[in-house]
């Protein structure tokens, strides 16, 4: 069993050395695309819209379409935005989607150039599976052998980890993962199959907690990205930041939501020394330096 404090060290910001991004950026800003694979037969990983009497129900339909939507409608809508701003982002995808009826959204990201990483192989908690090993194994080949890239990055599902987890993904083949939202740079972590490193990312930023959980409306989180970036922009002049934008297309795809997703790229994209990375890009400049 592996703890934290066994991990990675504690390392204080203003005593690390500076990390160089690109073109002398003060800033580098990810975008993951959250693409989860739900199965009807089982209880849905997340309620808008709650059961009767708080019955759980299977199966959950308004809940398992208010995912569809998603795949259907929002993923294209949000795409399409991107693609209008010349951002290609990461996608942290149930590689189950890739071999199912979503295939065409999987095809339609490869197509555009985006980074697959891994997010298991149907969306559930890896401290429910049988044998997590074969789920992070299954996945990291399902996505290997569609893109024809071993991915490198793991967003797992919830982003929930057991003691053990990070010795079976770098075992595996994975680099970086995002379950540890504890920093602004990449932090170096120890396994017993090799390093691996923890990716900057925060979950008040992400539209689940967000609006789905906290239920803030979308003009707050439009102003919370901008003075996230703000403040991350403003420090680094002194110390480049990484900052995170983690979205669903069932939340941020929405018609009523899809303009502020617009806005805050728009607002950051006014900025100079914004380098608009995918997440692997960001992990390989970190570890060019810290080779």
């Amino acid at each position: 069993m592996n703890f934290p404090k066994d991990r990675f060290d504690y390392s204080a910001m203003p005593t690390r050395k500076r990390l160089k991004l690109p073109k002398g950026a003060r800033i580098a800003v990810y975008t993951v695309m959250n693409i989860e694979h739900w199965d009807i037969e089982k209880p849905v990983p997340r309620e808008y819209s709650t059961a009767p009497a708080g019955v759980a129900t299977v199966p959950n339909m308004p809940n398992w379409a208010w995912h569809e939507y998603g795949m259907r409608v929002g993923i294209w809508r949000m795409m399409e935005a991107l693609k209008k701003r010349k951002i290609i982002a990461s996608t942290a995808i149930s590689a189950k989607v890739c071999e199912s009826e979503g295939e065409p959204v999987a095809r339609a990201m490869r197509d555009a150039g985006w980074e697959f990483m891994g997010h298991g192989y149907s969306q559930g908690a890896l401290h429910m599976a049988p044998d997590q090993g074969e789920v992070i194994r299954k996945s990291f080949d399902v996505l290997k052998r569609y893109t024809g890239k071993a991915p490198k990055g793991w967003l797992g599902p919830g982003l929930h980890e057991t003691f053990e987890t990070l010795d079976i993904l770098a075992k595996t083949g994975f680099k970086y993962v995002f379950d540890y939202p504890m920093d602004e740079h990449p932090v170096a972590m120890r396994t017993t199959h090799g390093p691996m490193a923890a990716m900057p990312y925060t979950l008040e930023l992400s539209d689940l907690p967000m609006m789905v959980v906290h239920s803030h409306q979308s003009e707050v989180w439009l102003t919370r990205a901008k003075k996230h970036f703000d403040r991350l922009y403003a420090e680094g002049a002194k110390a480049p930041r990484v900052m995170s934008m983690s979205v669903h297309p069932y939340i941020s795809g929405v018609p009523h939501r899809i303009g502020y997703f617009e806005a805050v790229y728009d607002y950051m994209r006014k900025q100079k020394g914004v380098w608009f990375a995918t997440a692997e890009e960001i992990y390989e400049c970190w570890r060019a330096q810290e080779a």
